[in-house]
């Protein structure tokens, strides 16, 4: 842009800010189960307000919210009191016998040991150090290949275009779906999360339960072509996946679907959502956007410290806009937590996107600072349901903003983008960009 041109028109905020007296009359009425428009905006003045006049809520529900970091991090802690299982919660919302029901009472995320321990173990031996350093040059070919598409077209939508395609071709990869398969999975993926939110349409709730039937349809064709052609299974997570079984975990064959449903989910919209996040997140921040540049220039020759600032800059990213605001335990016994009695049986929310701003552990946790040491945020978990994917999803960030940023700098948003509008996951469905 030179001198003599007029600078773009300003646009509204993305994340609007919220008066103190509108987040205390929303915590005031905290029910998940009926948000308002502005919540979804800019949840975070009201799990501010929480955290310091009810960190641990009584919902109408009868279940409890927690929005302090210390709180999470013992709730995670002590996993024999805190049980991930969710069938008691998950049976009256989706129905007995109900596709949904049986995948996310199936999947590692949503189970104790013993189950739990046998798939996480099973999948970790397909995410090893090693084999994720060996995905960086494909992943760094597929990130180059959006872009310059993008530059072609000189724009795009950075989710439809960038954010969502990525990890779409890293999980497919990791399945090894065949390439031209994959065009439904991202739609089955966020059906299939969507019915995770806390308040559920008839039309949401049939659209899950259609992707569960889908995905696992399919799932049975490439498991038996898989069984019958196995790949590698250092590299396979179906593979591995199959073979472990007859090595002697017993994964049932719905185990061995819906964990795969699982690794799918798990993969797909938190890293589309991270990837989103932060490249809408930097045009909020031009000032740290500008330094993070400064420093990518700085060491561009320099691999290892290209690493670490951009290792730096996606944790921050994570803290500060956390991919999932939302996780859920049952307490197996009473038990206190923050202070509160809770009884046998309750049901507990834990607030990841609250404690990730929590003041009693990070300075200035309403700003954005790309260079933040010590960034122990919850973000992927904590504790044995600690993201097995974290690595992966690290990865993902640094590859996909990094060279993002090196190839698009003054890449800019000429309308507000869409946000998804739940409160479990914070993403953007659309968000519109021009790379100059």
């Amino acid at each position: 842009m030179s001198a003599a041109e007029p600078n773009p028109p300003a646009l509204p905020p993305v994340t609007p800010a919220m008066s103190p007296a509108r987040a205390a009359e929303i915590a005031a009425g905290f029910d998940l189960r009926a948000l308002p428009a502005d919540f979804y905006a800019n949840p975070y003045p009201v799990y501010a307000r929480l955290r310091e006049t009810e960190p641990v809520r009584r919902m109408p529900d009868g279940s409890y919210f927690l929005t302090r970091y210390a709180d999470l991090v013992a709730v995670y802690r002590d996993a024999a009191t805190f049980s991930s299982d969710k069938k008691v919660e998950f049976t009256p919302k989706y129905g007995e016998g109900s596709p949904l029901l049986e995948h996310h009472t199936t999947s590692l995320v949503f189970n104790d040991p013993p189950l739990h321990t046998r798939v996480r173990k099973l999948i970790m031996g397909a995410l090893t150090r090693r084999a994720i350093a060996e995905m960086e040059p494909g992943l760094v070919a597929l990130v180059d290949g959006l872009l310059d598409r993008i530059a072609q077209r000189g724009g795009g939508d950075l989710i439809e275009d960038f954010a969502s395609a990525i990890p779409v071709e890293i999980i497919g990869n990791l399945l090894g779906v065949p390439h031209a398969d994959r065009g439904p999975l991202r739609d089955w993926s966020l059906a299939i999360l969507g019915a995770l939110e806390p308040r559920l349409t008839p039309e949401q709730e049939a659209l899950g339960h259609r992707s569960v039937q889908d995905f696992t349809a399919y799932l049975r064709t490439l498991v038996a072509q898989r069984r019958r052609h196995p790949g590698d299974p250092e590299h396979d997570v179906l593979t591995r996946l199959i073979q472990g079984e007859a090595a002697g975990e017993q994964l049932s064959e719905a185990e061995l679907l819906q964990n795969c449903v699982f690794i799918l989910n798990a993969g797909h919209e938190t890293t589309t959502n991270l990837i989103g996040n932060a490249l809408v997140a930097l045009q909020e921040w031009p000032g740290e956007k500008a330094r993070l540049l400064h420093r990518l220039k700085h060491s561009a020759h320099h691999p290892s410290g290209l690493e670490a600032d951009l290792t730096l800059a996606v944790d921050e990213f994570l803290r500060f806009e956390s991919s999932n605001q939302l996780g859920n335990r049952r307490a197996l016994r009473a038990c206190e937590v923050g202070g509160v009695a809770l009884p046998e049986g309750a049901l507990v929310t834990l607030c990841i996107g609250a404690a990730n701003r929590d003041p009693a552990q990070f300075g200035q946790p309403d700003v954005l600072r790309l260079d933040r040491e010590s960034n122990r945020h919850l973000a992927f978990g904590f504790g044995i349901h600690q993201c097995a994917g974290l690595s992966l999803a690290r990865l993902e960030g640094r590859i996909a903003i990094g060279r993002f940023l090196q190839r698009f700098p003054r890449y800019r948003l000429p309308e507000a983008p869409t946000r998804g509008g739940r409160a479990r996951f914070r993403g953007f469905l659309k968000a519109p960009f021009s790379v100059a």
